[in-house]
């Protein structure tokens, strides 16, 4: 028996739909073959009256309005699905509309079976929001993973935020997609997802590739392929560059407090791009790295409680704007490195926690799910999707945006299952152990891939305990990095320079501990944003005395630095002597480099008085082009060649000193903690010839009170520090000296040439 139209429809379904909990549109909108024809279906809340227009032929089928909320639907005769289009008619007037649901996915069967395996490392090319055509129709496809949804629908401002308008289609991988016409770029939108708990929540786009300015939390449909890079020569050179036998020294920056514009708010990236390239060319660092610029709801956050994990933060700009960023700086000859928070994130209602009513990204037991110290929620590395998700955000900042690197943050919370938790507050793993077996595997898995693409970008671990083979060999069971924040080394230094210099003696070996494990790792020496802020001080005023011996002790610090093994980050203010505690709020200190005045009494003459935070400036800016100039300063930092103690024993004069070597340099680096002066200081050397003074950090002209040594030294056959050669020499207070070396053989062949 032929069935009416009435009897195709279903309409416990066509209810669910009208209410905006439709588990899959395709069940009751678009076009398809039944027993009596081709059924056509859609939904128009507010039309009077809605006809299919076929193309080819001249005519129309009018729909029938099957009730009260907007349901239409029609019967023709047919075996095959034509192309169609709704011709929808209100009482402000008619458009034209492709039918959605009778597009071919966007989204294919291998796109889902990569996918659902944790190995589709651009599904951001598929999932998030997507311009582009269908049959000659502009519009928008959208994409989020929501396997556990009762329905998803895409809302925004072009459906007055009416979930019931845009339906998405349900992908057996438990993707939604649609495409939805008239939407582009610069359109917001959010998901409508009814979750398995009941609950309807509005999230924004896992995969958006740009998003509001906070308070606001939506996603803006953005196109991110238009930008024309300048930056080949950069990315050729990087390459080819070996960063672990190189100079590295990095501006660690946060954009927003960089600076601050007298009218308040912030600099845009554009801006930023100018300040920042000129500012890292004029002190000789290598690279900056941002603090994170992934979009986040709370600036106090610093942006380490990442809600956009694909988007640049709006409050600097567009993604274009970014990118404009990124490429002026490698223009400049600065590289890029992004800090990267794959370790948790927060609970905002429309951020990633339970997305579709069930623990998706993150785990179900509060004790795997959740950290206690931040508040936040951790990742399910053990889900491929999720995985998925992490891994492909990695790559998307150096595809797309030409990043150089990425620091990941908090990695120790990572690999243990412990970390920050009392007993009963965390899960052992299968084997009864507190390491986080998934997590292990995710960060190989990464580091992996990021080597896979063999163009010098870099995988930098902040990583604060001893575990062992952070940067060693994956095939060897390391995990991969390039390389590791030395926090052990920073620690033990902080502690011992805050100490009083009388006391110091008693500390001496926090100084000379690092060596002991310098090898194990690939090191990267840090004086990071973390050690400035929550009443620690900046490290102005970490440092013991009057100003003047501050600033002695930063020359110092940052010259010890320099000298020890290991690549070298330097976080934004500190390189001037920064004296208030760094705030996200206000911007540095820069007032501080303000040269002054001053009069003589007798004459009443005005003077202009260099600045001594200018002086430090200038010192730090000598040192890095020194430390750039001198390959024993970094080209040997991997292999135990490269140093060797000269004198480590000195704790009643609180002296190190230590000789720095490469294929064909050698340095002497002598450190004095003390504020005393040693006229004639004798100390051992471990080999014979000439020791010039090339850098001290007690000269006048860095605001130092120039105990220097303008004369070559010749080592002489006296035994000291048990060595059989030894040097006099003048000791300057609280400061770092490094000479360098000349065989005596060599010394006479030139004099000889002369």
């Amino acid at each position: 028996m032929k069935k009416k139209l009435e009897d195709y429809m279903d309409w416990p379904k066509i209810e669910d739909l009208e209410y905006a909990e439709c588990r899959n549109a395709e069940d009751v909108l678009g076009a398809a073959v039944v027993e009596d024809g081709i059924l056509f279906r859609c939904f128009f809340p507010e039309a009077d009256k809605v006809l299919i227009k076929i193309k080819g032929k001249n005519r129309t089928v009018i729909m029938k309005k099957m009730d009260d909320c907007g349901y239409f639907a029609a019967l023709t005769a047919g075996k095959k699905i034509p192309e169609y289009t709704y011709q929808v008619q209100y009482k402000t007037g008619k458009m034209e509309i492709i039918d959605t649901y009778a597009t071919d996915h966007f989204v294919d069967a291998m796109d889902e079976v990569m996918f659902a395996g944790g190995e589709h490392d651009k599904i951001y090319e598929k999932l998030g929001a997507h311009p582009g055509h269908v049959a000659g129709y502009a519009g928008t496809w959208f994409a989020v993973w929501a396997p556990n949804a009762v329905s998803v629908s895409v809302v925004g401002d072009f459906n007055n935020w009416d979930g019931r308008l845009h339906p998405m289609r349900r992908l057996e991988s438990g993707i939604f997609e649609l495409f939805v016409p008239e939407v582009g770029d610069g359109d917001i939108y959010k998901y409508e997802v009814h979750g398995y708990d009941g609950k309807t929540v509005m999230k924004a786009d896992p995969y958006g590739f740009y998003a509001e300015k906070r308070p606001a939390s939506a996603s803006i449909v953005w196109s991110i392929d238009e930008y024309e890079w300048q930056d080949a020569d950069w990315l050729k050179k990087r390459k080819q560059t070996n960063w672990k036998k190189e100079p590295m020294v990095i501006y660690e920056m946060h954009l927003g407090s960089f600076e601050k514009p007298m009218g308040g708010g912030f600099y845009t990236y554009r801006e930023l791009a100018d300040k920042t390239a000129d500012y890292c060319k004029k002190m000789g660092y290598t690279h900056v790295e941002l603090m994170p610029v992934m979009e986040h709801p709370l600036d106090a956050s610093w942006g380490y409680q990442v809600i956009g994990y694909y988007a640049p933060t709006s409050r600097y700009g567009t993604p274009e704007d970014f990118m404009y960023f990124v490429d002026h700086l490698h223009q400049a000859g600065i590289g890029v490195i992004l800090d990267w928070v794959p370790a948790h994130f927060p609970k905002d209602e429309h951020g990633l926690g339970r997305f579709d009513g069930t623990c998706l990204y993150e785990h179900l037991d509060k004790r795997q799910g959740e950290h206690p110290h931040w508040g936040t929620l951790i990742y399910n590395y053990g889900r491929p999707q999720v995985a998925n998700y992490l891994i492909a955000n990695a790559l998307f900042w150096l595809e797309q945006y030409h990043a150089d690197g990425l620091r990941l943050d908090a990695v120790a919370s990572m690999l243990y299952l412990d970390y920050g938790k009392q007993d009963g507050e965390w899960i052992a793993n299968m084997y009864g152990g507190n390491e986080n077996l998934e997590a292990i595997e995710f960060l190989k898995k990464l580091n992996q891939k990021i080597k896979d693409r063999k163009d010098g970008s870099l995988s930098i671990a902040e990583e604060s305990t001893a575990w062992p083979m952070v940067t060693g060999n994956i095939e060897e069971g390391g995990l991969g990095f390039d390389f590791k924040w030395n926090m052990g080394w920073m620690n033990d230094y902080l502690e011992y320079i805050k100490t009083d210099p009388l006391f110091r003696k008693g500390r001496h070996g926090m100084i000379t501990f690092s060596m002991v494990y310098q090898y194990s790792e690939n090191f990267m020496l840090v004086f990071s944003h973390d050690e400035v802020v929550h009443m620690k001080g900046s490290m102005y005023r970490k440092m013991p005395g009057t100003p003047a011996q501050k600033l002695a002790g930063l020359r110092q610090s940052f010259g010890y630095m320099a000298a020890h093994p290991g690549k070298k980050l330097l976080f934004m203010g500190q390189d001037f002597g920064q004296i208030s505690e760094w705030s996200e709020e206000r911007g540095l200190d820069w007032s501080l480099l303000a040269d002054g005045k001053a009069m003589a009494s007798d004459t009443g003459e005005v003077i202009r008085v260099k600045s001594s935070h200018r002086m430090l400036q200038d010192f730090v800016a000598d040192l890095w082009k020194f430390y750039k100039a001198h390959p024993a300063m970094y080209a040997w930092d991997e292999i135990p060649d490269g140093f060797e103690w000269v004198s480590m024993l000195d704790a009643d004069h609180s002296v190190i000193a230590f000789m720095r070597e490469a294929e064909d340099e050698k340095l002497l680096v002598v450190c004095n903690f003390t504020p005393v002066c040693y006229s004639e200081f004798k100390l051992g050397v471990p080999y014979a010839g000439k020791y010039k003074e090339i850098l001290n950090s007690d000269a006048i002209v860095y605001g130092g009170e120039n105990h220097t040594n303008p004369r070559l030294k010749n080592s002489k056959k006296e035994k000291m520090d048990g060595m059989e050669q030894s040097i006099t020499f003048t000791l300057a207070p609280t400061a770092i000296q490094i000479f360098s070396y000349q065989p005596e053989q060599l010394v006479n062949r030139k004099r000889k040439k002369k």
